[in-house]
Parts: structure tokens; C-alpha cells; sequence
């Protein structure tokens, strides 16, 4: 049902097996003479093959050997293990996980099912929708596009993009878009877009009108990425620009100032400037048709309480509106790739992507207090969650940590501070911060040496 991977990078972990099999001949052939002897040598011919288990296959308890990049292969089957309970006991389909320190492979692991339905064996080249993992690779291209002096983080939006200039702010989202409203008391910026401080909604938030945004922004048909970003604009803010934080649809405006910068689509734009030098060969908004096979449908729970493929699944093929909110596919070695190039300070394959003072920038808090309102001991940089106090969070982690995840339960995290990238992929909905919480709980507790 399952097939794990854990990567030793360090060449003691086992002897040779030609040197096993050799060593194991010798002490038959000794048990098998002394055996023939009286009960002294017949004991020296038991306490000969305790010592060879011993030896050729490492002691039980845990040692130098049973550790790759300082984590414990040991304690990491306890993250297996609890992958594996979740899905034998129908809370996942399957998942994908992959953990990476100090430049090397910890462990990779494809688990359970891509497809219920199916019985699909997950591999772990699955292509998963990262849904709003695609923010962190939006804001990544944005930012190059800043550091090539386009635009400044203070701009007002509506020095590009006209239409931002006169948006409403509701004064009570429970009466919905034909509420009262008021005027803005200062314009929307592009720092307050990266921040989800805007005043815009992903309609998420269960009042009437985040309802309403919903329904315009993911049910109603859009033609293009500027017709989302125009139906946004025409509904009111949540709140003043800069007074809160919450989370949005902001990134499909990052996604449409790249195309005015650039000239050219965003998911143009990203095939060039990102997935092609990165060597990304399966992201992108649409998968081929020859890949489609690959593709992991997402799930949910029926009304009998049954893990099942779900009804209605997103399209594989023929997206046109290439936006920052959602919208990517991608694999776990692909992701890899990317967090691999931030966490090396902006550069990757011989490659300059970013300045080490612009991802300092992007992993830093810029928020103040106003995400950790909502998530203790958290913050929120430029396109990034930040870790700002572990003791408040309540979470094994460091601070300086940065991630994010995606509606179906897609997550990831990078910690600067142990050189670790942890990623965990399944697609299962609703969402759920638990499989987050459980990722960073699993992933800390196996690592036992520091760097």
C-alpha cells in the first residue's frame, strides 16, 4: 500500500551487504563444526551468532548510526507511523512527505492512495493543486520583478492599475456589497498586498459579504486574471487599508501588475523567470496531457462519514486565468526546489533569483501585531507566515521559521536556523491546520542533533 524512502546519506549506517553475506557464511560454517562438539563449545557457537546479529545489523538502541543530517531515523518512523494511522483509519487518501537538511535528503516517503477510487498507489512524482501554496511563488516572481526597479513597496496600486483608485470600504460586512460604505482614508500600497493588509478578502470569512466575494471571485465564470482583479475591485473592502490583517485574494493582483511590469502572462512569466532555471519540469497551471495520470484528485468525507474521491474536481487542462491566489500544480520534488533557492539566500543551479537582502526582507514579520491577533506567537512577511515566538505558538519550531499552505491540505515550512525544508502534500478538503501542526510536532522531535 506503500512505499517509504528514508535516505542515509552517511555511508556507515550498514555494512556492505557482499561483506554481511560473507561474514554471515563464516560463522555458519564455525556454528556448524563447534555444534558438533560438547556443550561448552555448543555455547562459545550461540554466543558467536549474537555477536554477529549485533554487528552486521547495528544495535537496537539509538546511536550515531541511526542519525542522516542530525535526525533520527528512528523517530522519524514515528511521523510514518502516524501518516500511516491516518490513512489506514480513512482521514487521508494518501500523502507525500520529504524533508531535506544541511544539503541533504533526510527522507522521502510516498504513502496510502492518490485516488481512493482508484486504488491508486501514491508515488512520489504525484502532481498535487498546491491551491494557495502558489502565494509564496507569486510573491517570489513579484519581488524579482521589484528588484529590477519597477515599482516601490510604498507605491499606491493606483499608480498602475487605475481602477484602485476610488474603492469603497464597507462599514458593516454583515449587510453585504450593498451595505454601507465609506471612502478610503489612504490608498491601497504594494507592501499592503504582499502583507494581506490591503483590506481585501479570499471570502473565507463567513460574514455576508465574504460570501459574496466568494461567489463572485470562484463561482461566477471569469474570462481572465484582470477580469478577477476587476471583480474585486468593485466590491467593497473588508476594513481600512492597514488596519488589519486578512487574508485575501491580494496575490491575483501581484499576478497582474506582473503581466503590466513584464509584458507578458504571468504564467509566462514564471515558466521563464522561475520553473524553467529551477528546473521546476511539473508546476504550472495546467498539466500536460501525457502527465495526467499523475494527477491526485481531492477527496472528502461523505454524509456516512466515508473518505471518498470528491464530486467535483477543480480542471486539470485549459486554465486561462493564471493568478496568485491559487491555481498552481506541482510535485514534492518541485516545491523542493523552490524552497531550496529561498533558503539559499535567493540562488540555486549556479543561478541568482532573488538578493539574500530581498528574501531577509520577504521572511521577515512586517505586520506587527496584527496576524499574531488571529495566531499566537505568529507574523506575516512578504508572501510568507513567520514563526515570531515559539513559547506563544505553543509549537515545536524555531522562530525566524517561515511557511504557508494550501486549501487541500498542502503545507510546507522552511527553517533558516536548521537549514530544514519539511514538506507534507495530500488532497483532502476542508482544510485544516492540524496536518501542519502535526508536520512541525513530528519533523522537530526526530531532530536530535543541532548544527
Amino acid at each position: 500500500m506503500y512505499r517509504i524512502e528514508i535516505i542515509p546519506l552517511t555511508t556507515q549506517t550498514k555494512p556492505d551487504k557482499t561483506s554481511v553475506y560473507q561474514l554471515k557464511l563464516l560463522y555458519l560454517m564455525t556454528f556448524k563444526t563447534i555444534m558438533m562438539k560438547n556443550y561448552w563449545h555448543r555455547l562459545l557457537a550461540i554466543l558467536l551468532l549474537c555477536i554477529f546479529n549485533v554487528t552486521a545489523y547495528g544495535q537496537t538502541s539509538h546511536n550515531s548510526k541511526d542519525v542522516t543530517a542530525g535526525f533520527s531515523e528512528i523517530r522519524l518512523n514515528r511521523y510514518v507511523d502516524f501518516l500511516n494511522r491516518e490513512i489506514n483509519e480513512g482521514r487521508l487518501p494518501g500523502a507525500v512527505s520529504f524533508i531535506y537538511r544541511n544539503g541533504q535528503v533526510v527522507h522521502k516517503a510516498a504513502l496510502g492512495y492518490s485516488s481512493l477510487e482508484a486504488k491508486k498507489s501514491m508515488q512520489t512524482d504525484d502532481i498535487f493543486h498546491i491551491m494557495s501554496m502558489t502565494k509564496p511563488i507569486v510573491s517570489a516572481a513579484f519581488l524579482m520583478l521589484y528588484e529590477e526597479g519597477h515599482f516601490l513597496l510604498t507605491d499606491p496600486v493606483s499608480k498602475y492599475l487605475p481602477k484602485f483608485k476610488d474603492i469603497r470600504v464597507s462599514t458593516d460586512v454583515n449587510e453585504g456589497k450593498d451595505g454601507p460604505t465609506e471612502p478610503l482614508k489612504s490608498e491601497i500600497t504594494i507592501h499592503q498586498l504582499l502583507t494581506h493588509t490591503a483590506g481585501f478578502s479570499h471570502g473565507l470569512g463567513g460574514t455576508t459579504l465574504d460570501n459574496e466575494i466568494a461567489q463572485a471571485l470562484y463561482f461566477e465564470p471569469q474570462a481572465s486574471l484582470e477580469s478577477r482583479v476587476n471583480t474585486l475591485v468593485s466590491l467593497p473592502l473588508i476594513g481600512q487599508p492597514g488596519e488589519q490583517w486578512y487574508y485575501s485574494a491580494s496575490p491575483d493582483v501581484l499576478a497582474l501588475l506582473i503581466e503590466h511590469f513584464s509584458g507578458i502572462t504571468t504564467s509566462e512569466f514564471l515558466q521563464i523567470r522561475l520553473f524553467d532555471p529551477l528546473e521546476m519540469n511539473d508546476t504550472g497551471y495546467n498539466i500536460p496531457t501525457n502527465d495526467q495520470d499523475r494527477w491526485v484528485p481531492v477527496h472528502n468525507i461523505d454524509e456516512e462519514g466515508k473518505l471518498v474521491n470528491s464530486e467535483k474536481q477543480l480542471p486539470t487542462k485549459g486554465n486561462m486565468v493564471y493568478g496568485g491566489t491559487h491555481g498552481l500544480f506541482s510535485t514534492v520534488d518541485d516545491y523542493m526546489k523552490f524552497c531550496q533557492m529561498i533558503l539559499n539566500g535567493g540562488s540555486a543551479n549556479g543561478k541568482r533569483f532573488l538578493s539574500p537582502k530581498t528574501i531577509e526582507l520577504m521572511t521577515m514579520n512586517q505586520v506587527g501585531k496584527l496576524f499574531d491577533e488571529s495566531s499566537p506567537g505568529q507574523g506575516f512577511g512578504l508572501g510568507f507566515g513567520i514563526t515570531t515566538d515559539v513559547a506563544k505558538s505553543k509549537v515545536l519550531g524555531s522562530e525566524g521559521q517561515y511557511y504557508w499552505s494550501g486549501a487541500y491540505c498542502t503545507y510546507f515550512f522552511i527553517d533558516p536556523k536548521e537549514d530544514l525544508v519539511a514538506i507534507l502534500l495530500t488532497q483532502v478538503q476542508p482544510y485544516s491546520n492540524y496536518y501542519s501542526i502535526k508536520l512541525r510536532q513530528f519533523v522537530y522531535q526526530a531532530l536530535v542533533d543541532k548544527n
